[in-house]
């Protein structure tokens, strides 16, 4: 096919620009806005109906995972599924927050968007869906209190058995051969994973799509679409914001040497375990065939963990940005999310809503 010279000429322009299609979020009103804990309500034109969604995400990147650009937003896949569809944004992560851990998440910022999203929604019971550490956050947050107002969890690329999980497998087998404190103490230091290693951990992650972006650019250089679709991953990790100390020697520590989303009990601190068996609601867990972070195995692993809930698991197409932003995500995971949310829809028609939740003022 002719490359059309005109449009070629306007997209080489535009990359040294400000890019070949501007950033236009889905827009949002603020619940409330506090630190770290900013719960965003996206706007619609017309009341939803069924359950509120709440989107959960990972630390260490920004909102922007569920709405990346237009027909690569969940969020606007969502919205036209008729929903009422919120977010956590937790701002950015600087030194002054190095003691934030997995507790400030699973035992407050989470919860309470919970309950306010449900109090939001006349106390209609909450869809929670998080991708990454967003769905290991959602899960434990469940499981931690079971009488929170959730109807279901989706975690998509959210790993339970490191052992089965590429990478991972070999940072536990080089973790049991360094001490703890050898990897952990330059964090400590840091105070946490400053952005910039962050996002430079995320490209090396697809190093092959750094070395061969040049040649990418040259083939479509006449496709303003497939150019738009490679700004918005390179914006989406230029923002990536750090990892705070504490949540991640939690990470390294309980989540990959110990394996405890495997056992079934993590350890948030020695007075403080969360069992994964209290989680009841229905579960859908979605795995990435491509995902060199958290692979399809190693998610699959969460139906042997989560023996009282009706887990349902999905493996798709893509990587570990691609099975939640890429181009096949709405034909695998949205699918995938639509399909569980129907199923979630019917199995509570029938069951009687609690309107005794308490939200704190």
């Amino acid at each position: 096919m002719m490359v059309g010279w005109g449009t070629a000429v306007r997209n080489i322009g535009a990359l040294f620009r400000a890019g070949v299609e501007p950033y236009t979020p889905t827009p949002s009103v603020d619940v409330y806005r506090h630190p770290h804990r900013r719960l965003r309500h996206y706007r619609r034109a017309t009341a939803g109906s069924g359950n509120p969604i709440l989107l959960v995400p990972p630390l260490a990147v920004t909102i922007s995972c569920y709405d990346l650009r237009p027909s690569q937003s969940l969020v606007e896949f969502l919205l036209d599924l008729g929903r009422e569809v919120y977010v956590i944004d937790y701002g950015d992560i600087t030194y002054a927050d190095r003691d934030l851990g997995f507790e400030e998440w699973v035992d407050d910022i989470v919860p309470d968007a919970i309950r306010r999203v449900s109090a939001e929604q006349a106390y209609a019971p909450v869809e929670v869906i998080g991708w990454s550490f967003g769905g290991t956050i959602s899960l434990l947050t469940t499981a931690a209190d079971p009488a929170l107002p959730v109807s279901s969890v989706t975690a998509v690329g959210t790993p339970f058995d490191q052992r089965r999980n590429g990478q991972m497998a070999l940072a536990r087998s080089l973790g049991r051969l360094a001490p703890t404190q050898l990897v952990t103490a330059p964090v400590r230091l840091l105070g946490g994973i400053p952005k910039h290693a962050v996002r430079l951990g995320f490209r090396a992650q697809s190093l092959d799509r750094e070395l061969t972006k040049p040649l990418y650019i040259a083939r479509h250089v006449g496709d303003t679409e497939s150019l738009a679709r490679m700004q918005a991953v390179d914006r989406f990790m230029d923002t990536m914001p750090g990892y705070p100390g504490r949540f991640y020697r939690q990470v390294y520590r309980q989540l990959i040497l110990r394996n405890e989303m495997w056992t079934g009990t993590v350890h948030l601190n020695p007075e403080h375990a969360v069992d994964l068996t209290t989680v009841t609601v229905p579960v859908l867990l979605i795995g990435g065939n491509r995902d060199t972070l958290a692979s399809a195995a190693s998610v699959a692993a969460g139906v042997e963990v989560l023996t009282r809930a009706p887990v349902t698991f999905a493996e798709v197409d893509g990587s570990h940005l691609g099975i939640i932003a890429g181009p096949n995500a709405r034909t695998g995971t949205w699918t995938a999310i639509a399909d569980f949310l129907a199923r979630t829809d019917r199995r509570n028609v029938d069951e009687p809503r609690d309107d005794s939740v308490s939200v704190p003022v």
